[in-house]
């Protein structure tokens, strides 16, 4: 079911400052930052020849990140994302074993213009899942 490592998601509190740490100090490609309302969170990506960094900051008050960042103010790995050919055959498989697949278990417009969704940490030894179809 799972492709490759599509992004490692890191949750930062101030996204020019880490934008410039990976830019400036690492040499790194870094994205224009990006707004998802619908996520509740702008975004980065550092680009790496393997797989990308996905760097995030709340987008308002209401955010998950901001609750994240509540809890870790330094910010932290926030989520792993893994490829998938069939985003709704990868759903229906993995609730079919019993995996909680959050929000209304429906597909939502990812960062890259395709179909993510998001598994409990709890089902995944703590680890937010997102998986995006390709």
């Amino acid at each position: 079911m799972l492709g490759r490592v599509n992004h490692i998601a890191i949750a930062v509190p101030d996204l020019g400052a880490a934008t410039t740490t990976y830019r400036d100090t690492l040499g790194a490609r870094v994205s224009q930052a990006q707004a998802l309302p619908e996520h509740g969170v702008t975004v980065v990506f550092v680009e790496l020849p393997n797989t990308k960094v996905e760097l995030l900051e709340p987008l308002g008050p209401d955010s998950p990140i901001a609750a994240f960042l509540e809890k870790n103010p330094s910010g932290g790995m926030h989520h792993i994302c893994y490829e998938v050919d069939d985003i709704i055959a990868a759903r229906d498989q993995l609730k079919a074993v019993g995996a909680r697949v959050l929000g209304d278990g429906n597909p939502k417009t990812g960062a890259h213009g395709k179909p993510v969704l998001f598994l409990h940490p709890k089902d995944f030894n703590g680890t937010l899942v997102e998986l995006e179809q390709v």
